[in-house]
């Protein structure tokens, strides 16, 4: 064993995390953290995750669920590819591996939402199966312990942090191991204002050794994010929001959403969409939504439908919405924001 693995798995002893809900030797429970804790914190995924799988106990049960059911309990944790990828991926392991999570590190890579640090990840945790991984603190970690220099998405750089991360797991404890490079990252060697003091492999750390710990991992160039506008229509009709379910690829894909136009009068769209004529239109406030790659303007705006056509919502695509009822399947953030201060606004009018 190496002597990083032997100093990590020491403090791992006695201080890494092993109270958290995934940490059982189920493969269809570490898949399902492994695919939530990409880019979102733990504090943040354990409510999500419990819930997830408690509607969803193992991969069969998630194979069969109608997708709306599977967004719906996304919904909030944001990057729903990640949820549409885990659906499909259930399916073919159901389908292919008749309902039992794949053991082969090549059949797990090939199911869809899974690289090569996830399907290393599962397969280390749940199997004990010796396998390096390489997901973000492990990136930050080994980065500034060999001081690695550059940008990790970078090709150069990831294949040298890979090399570092084959070098140094161990052939033995390799769940432990693995629990414990991603420990070390999240609560000691984190982005700002790193533990050093405490950290078990401190002595040898290049960048601690040369004081520029702030200098890795390299970071992509900063491009300013673009700005886009959008108008959504907030269509109320008897105590009901007319939804529209999204495209299922690109943003938000495969949610239940508010329509939305680009252009041109909202009295338009409602008689060429709704075939219907509007009332008392009224804009509400900007509001922004961040993702990672640009801001979104959303311009919202309330009309009153006295009398909608109810064939436009009757190809499984839209819907007329209870305000009063449970969601139709997944919702963005924003929307159900905006649509839970439709309800309130139409409660308070009432009261």
């Amino acid at each position: 064993m190496t002597e990083f693995a032997n100093r990590l798995l020491a403090w791992f002893d006695s201080h890494g995390r092993k109270d958290l809900p995934w940490q059982v030797k189920d493969p269809y429970r570490v898949w399902v953290s492994e695919i939530m804790l990409q880019q979102t914190q733990v504090q943040t995924v354990i409510p999500y995750y419990e819930r997830f799988v408690r509607r969803f106990p193992d991969i069969v049960a998630l194979a069969d669920a109608d997708l709306d059911v599977v967004l719906d309990h996304w919904s909030g944790l944001g990057y729903y590819a990640r949820a549409r990828n885990l659906h499909k991926a259930s399916q073919v392991v159901r389908d292919e591996f008749d309902g039992q999570f794949p053991t082969g590190f090549d059949q797990v890579c090939a199911l869809p939402g899974i690289g090569r640090s996830t399907a290393g990840a599962i397969l280390a945790l749940a199997f004990d199966e010796r396998h390096a991984i390489l997901d973000g603190n492990v990136k930050r970690v080994l980065a500034r312990h060999r001081a690695i220099a550059g940008w990790p998405g970078k090709t150069a750089v990831a294949n040298s942090l890979w090399a570092v991360s084959e070098e140094i797991t161990p052939a033995d404890r390799i769940a432990d191991y693995t629990q414990a490079i991603m420990d070390l990252g999240a609560t000691v060697c984190i982005r700002s204002k790193p533990a050093c003091s405490i950290c078990p492999v401190r002595a040898d750390c290049e960048a601690r050794k040369a004081g520029t710990i702030a200098e890795y991992p390299g970071r992509k160039a900063r491009q300013p994010k673009p700005l886009k506008e959008t108008t959504m229509v907030l269509a109320v009709s008897d105590g009901a929001v007319y939804l529209e379910r999204r495209p299922p690829a690109g943003i938000w894909g495969g949610l239940w959403s508010l329509p939305e136009i680009d252009d041109g009068e909202v009295a338009d769209w409602c008689k060429a969409r709704l075939e219907a004529a509007a009332r008392d239109s009224r804009s509400w406030g900007m509001l922004r939504h961040s993702f990672s790659h640009y801001d979104l303007d959303i311009r919202p705006v309330v009309v009153h439908i006295d009398a909608p056509s109810r064939k436009v919502a009757d190809d499984g695509d839209a819907t007329w919405h209870p305000l009063d009822a449970a969601p139709p399947g997944g919702i963005a953030a924003p929307v159900r924001k905006l649509i839970d201060s439709l309800r309130n606004e139409i409660h308070v009018q009432n009261d």
